[in-house]
């Protein structure tokens, strides 16, 4: 319940991070806009090129849910 508060929350922030661009303003407050895994809402551990928590990436890239993303071994 907690996470999903948290979750909906951020997307009003960055809903308000983002119209403040647009118009061309810049925002009050800059660094309150943090990242959350859109899957899960985890805040720790997240990576911005694909938007989502270290254990949601693996968990898509090992079901091949990614593209171009593969398992590497050597």
């Amino acid at each position: 319940m907690a996470r999903t508060a948290l979750k909906i929350s951020t997307e009003k922030r960055e809903k308000a991070y983002l119209k403040a661009l647009s118009t061309g303003k810049k925002p009050r407050f800059p660094t309150r806009i943090y990242h959350r895994c859109k899957l899960c809402g985890r805040g720790k551990g997240y990576m911005i090129k694909f938007s989502m928590c270290r254990i949601c990436f693996r968990e898509n890239a090992r079901k091949g849910m990614i593209p171009g993303v593969k398992k590497s071994s050597w």
